[in-house]
């Protein structure tokens, strides 16, 4: 969440460890603004909303989820290392945060339906980095490409939501995007 006024951070960083310990539903603006150090009022200063807040949570991870797929992809390394790196990069340790509450199914639920105009730009920019590296590669040698990037790329990111999606805890979504990163990696990699 770097980048964003200090006293809004704050207020993110109250509002997700409130939703990850309350849930959703049970998160009053003022346990919010309890967490975050500050009156009610101050916080509705910030937000309009419970889903401001939480479609601002939505924006900063796709946010930090972009900058850890950028970094992992500009290392170098093996193709199937650099995407697990990748993965890893965008799930960020919000993912594994949501799977350890015992909110999360309901935390996955509330940003589909609060969030959705942010998870569709955020998705969107994030198969957007993925083809841009995918091209990359493929002119400079190092990938095959059987399609075209952008829908390799957009495969990708829709084989991470489903195995987020349907990983029953943090293991075994690690191991879904080991196998992601395997596959994907094997399949691109000139022989």
């Amino acid at each position: 969440m770097a980048g964003i006024d200090p006293k809004q951070q704050a207020i993110l960083e109250a509002a997700w460890a409130a939703f990850s310990t309350y849930g959703f539903r049970k998160t009053s603006m003022d346990d919010i603004a309890k967490g975050a150090g500050m009156s009610r009022p101050a916080l509705y200063l910030h937000f309009k909303n419970k889903d401001a807040i939480f479609r601002a949570l939505v924006a900063a991870y796709y946010g930090n989820a972009a900058a850890g797929v950028r970094a992992a992809l500009a290392e170098p390394g093996p193709l199937p290392e650099r995407l697990m790196a990748a993965f890893e990069g965008q799930a960020g340790e919000a993912v594994e945060m949501m799977m350890a509450s015992p909110h999360g199914m309901e935390l996955f639920e509330v940003t589909k339906n609060v969030a959705g105009e942010e998870i569709g730009a955020g998705e969107a920019a994030l198969s957007g980095i993925y083809a841009d590296w995918l091209q990359q590669q493929a002119v400079a040698g190092n990938a095959v490409l059987r399609g075209d990037a952008a829908e390799v790329a957009q495969t990708i990111c829709a084989s991470l939501k489903g195995i987020k999606q349907t990983a029953a805890d943090y293991t075994a979504y690690q191991a879904g995007l080991r196998q992601l990163a395997a596959l994907f990696g094997a399949g691109l990699t000139p022989r």
